[in-house]
């Protein structure tokens, strides 16, 4: 008696039952049987799928939380220092800085009221990034300026020397940098200001 070895199996087929009948019979009491052996994944295998995704998730999303804190601080040096532009071309025209605090997020014109007669210096003044926070300017007799934004972004250095004492200020900023000199974290207040004194 001659024997068939099937592919999938260890199994022998006695020649004498592959007429057509006895065959499709055979396949039809196997198949299921083959195709849960060929196809399917143990529990250990998807726990350990699962386990490798979960820790490249955690490391993905550590990294883009960061350069988004990052790109919003970029954002915020950048706002202040558009303000710092239309600033200096109020100063052109007046010969001194605006004393009134003109708002973050609306017009920036001659005047607190900017009425429809008035230059306008900046059609909207940028506000900061994430909406419960804002930018502060601080001018008492229009001679020079100072302005403040707080950052998100724990990693950075700050460019300053010494711990920048702002005036008091509405900011509350909890984030803690380092500063140019290796002296202890201070708060993350990023200022510019007027040409003729320094933040």
């Amino acid at each position: 008696m001659y024997y068939l070895q099937n592919q999938s199996s260890v199994r022998y087929i006695p020649l004498c039952i592959l007429n057509a009948k006895g065959y499709i019979i055979f396949l039809m009491k196997n198949f299921l049987k083959w195709k849960t052996k060929i196809l399917g994944f143990t529990l250990i295998e998807l726990m350990i799928v699962i386990a490798i995704l979960g820790v490249l998730t955690a490391m993905i999303s550590g990294n883009f939380i960061t350069s988004l804190k990052k790109g919003r601080d970029a954002r915020r040096k950048g706002d202040l220092e558009q303000i710092q532009r239309a600033l200096e071309m109020y100063y052109e025209d007046k010969k001194a800085y605006p004393t009134f605090i003109f708002p973050f997020g609306g017009k920036f014109c001659e005047t607190a009221a900017c009425a429809a007669t008035e230059k306008v210096y900046m059609q909207k003044v940028s506000n900061d990034p994430i909406s419960s926070k804002s930018y502060e300017y601080v001018s008492s007799d229009g001679t020079n300026y100072k302005m403040y934004a707080c950052l998100e972004n724990n990693q950075q250095i700050l460019p300053y020397s010494s711990v920048l004492t702002p005036p008091t200020l509405t900011l509350t900023c909890t984030t803690q940098c380092y500063l140019q000199d290796g002296i202890a974290p201070a708060n993350c207040i990023y200022g510019i200001s007027s040409p003729n004194t320094t933040p």
